[in-house]
């Protein structure tokens, strides 16, 4: 009976202490890679968060992991979205002929297409942007790299559309090669489905139907619309870097001259085709130096990517980035000289160098002129301006074209945009260097104290009178009441 007894008792306590530990064992909820997941499968080894939150709560940037998934996805994007406005000049003759349009209103189609990308409101943009920022908040030691690594894209979206285009256009014509790379731009999708936020455990309030009813009859109309316009205008400021534009000069320098910069950067791409093509060049030809501008980008932005992240370019990007823009437009002319196969291949040869240094730093330079977590914000300002000058440009050419019926004023008016576009980013940030470093030395200079007089020894304090230390020598020769004083001392 008590060995029974003891048993059901130690079963008891047993029991007791189950249950009493049962709350303690309940696996935690924690968030890896923007997912819930419990916090036993990251103490048994299964998985590992990727994201680790810092001691104050702040979000530490992986630098890897996940973030080589993220960069291959937006590499992606990229190929999808940036390239694909370049390649309507394949199309370009079909367009103008079918519509019996003028070149200045053909020119719309590539230039809505591009400026709505950067400006946002459609799918373009829903993907580029986002990918962008996200890849900005995965890499920080790497991220100079990483951006290089993701201007690739455009480069593999150059190196492929306009050959994938061209044997498209043959077979289906116009009608039919938009149905299928129409499809094709779908696995952006796919991309955007891999981009995982990064961030703390979410804490998740009461569900909405349990307080929308009490909502319902608290809120009055005129309460809705002032909380409606407060949210809005708390929108526009988080998302629009207004007061960057106004407080931050070397954003504002940026801004301006990338505005100015893509009002003929884009435009020897659409019109490169339809140049070539006009001098009876074959159409698959003038493809091909697309491909051959693709292919430069493809070799050259990964190691300008690993070259500029080294420690010795901190601090010159903006220099770097300026020179490579003012090769760039400068390159424009040489389509003045001749349009046959080996003068164009030349230039595509050297525009696709410099633009490969520009596309590798535009986003990196950005990025140094402010905080990272103003960098969408930033992004997203900068886009919308641009996208006027992207909007305007193409027309403009066309119009240019139809007024004196040669391609090659173009190509002159783009390298004139371009050049004195770059020359304004050096001339500037150099100023503002220029004032930061005297600024920095004038704060550095000790301010000037005059040297304190000589005081009489009777003004001094007797403890603080300066005395001589006395040597070996000079011991035996003082008297013992001056030996005191400096032992004293």
């Amino acid at each position: 009976m008590n060995r029974r007894n003891g048993n059901k008792m130690a079963g008891d306590c047993d029991s007791f202490q189950m249950e009493s530990k049962a709350p303690e064992q309940a696996p935690s909820m924690e968030q890896k890679n923007g997912e819930i997941m419990d916090s036993e499968e990251v103490e048994n080894g299964k998985s590992e968060p990727i994201n680790p939150l810092a001691m104050d709560g702040t979000v530490t940037a992986p630098d890897g992991g996940w973030g080589w998934v993220v960069l291959v996805a937006t590499i992606l994007v990229l190929a999808l979205t940036l390239a694909f406005p370049s390649c309507m000049g394949i199309f370009y003759t079909d367009l103008q002929t079918e519509f019996q349009a003028s070149n200045q209103e053909t020119s719309w189609v590539p230039s809505i297409m591009t400026s709505v990308l950067h400006a946002g409101g459609l799918g373009f943009c829903f993907s580029f942007q986002p990918a962008v920022t996200i890849l900005g908040h995965y890499f920080v030691r790497r991220r100079a790299f990483a951006n290089a690594m993701s201007s690739t894209g455009t480069a593999l979206g150059l190196c492929t559309l306009p050959l994938l285009g061209n044997y498209l256009h043959t077979e289906l014509g116009w009608r039919g090669s938009f149905l299928v790379l129409g499809a094709v731009l779908l696995n952006c999708c796919v991309c955007g489905a891999v981009m995982r936020p990064l961030g703390g455990p979410r804490h998740r309030g009461q569900p909405l139907i349990n307080h929308r009813p009490l909502q319902l009859k608290e809120e009055k109309l005129k309460g809705r619309m002032r909380a409606l316009w407060t949210g809005l205008m708390t929108a526009l400021r988080r998302h629009m870097a207004f007061d960057l534009l106004r407080n931050n000069l070397r954003y504002r320098m940026y801004a301006v001259g990338i505005t100015w910069m893509m009002l003929g950067f884009v435009v020897p791409l659409i019109y490169l085709v339809p140049y070539a093509t006009a001098h009876d060049m074959e159409q698959s030809q003038a493809a091909l130096l697309l491909s051959i501008l693709g292919i430069v980008n493809i070799v050259v932005r990964p190691p300008i990517g690993l070259l500029f992240s080294l420690p010795w370019f901190k601090g010159c990007h903006t220099y770097v980035f300026s020179a490579a823009l003012l090769v760039n437009g400068l390159s424009n002319s040489i389509c003045c000289i001749d349009a046959s196969f080996p003068v164009l291949l030349a230039y595509v040869v050297t525009y696709g160098l410099s633009m490969s240094v520009v596309g590798s730093l535009m986003f990196t330079v950005l990025m140094d002129t402010l905080d990272m977590s103003r960098f969408p914000a930033a992004l997203g300002l900068l886009a919308i301006m641009e996208s006027v000058t992207l909007l305007i440009g193409p027309p403009l050419a066309g119009i240019l074209v139809d007024r004196t019926g040669e391609y090659f004023y173009v190509f002159f008016a783009c390298s004139a945009t371009v050049a004195s576009s770059a020359v304004f980013l050096m001339v500037s940030f150099y100023w503002l260097d220029r004032r930061d470093r005297r600024a920095l030395k004038g704060q550095q200079v000790p301010p000037q104290v005059p040297p304190p007089k000589p005081a009489s020894g009777n003004n001094l304090i007797p403890q603080c009178q300066y005395r001589s230390v006395p040597t070996e020598g000079d011991k035996d020769k003082a008297p013992d009441s001056a030996t005191g004083d400096v032992t004293r001392l």
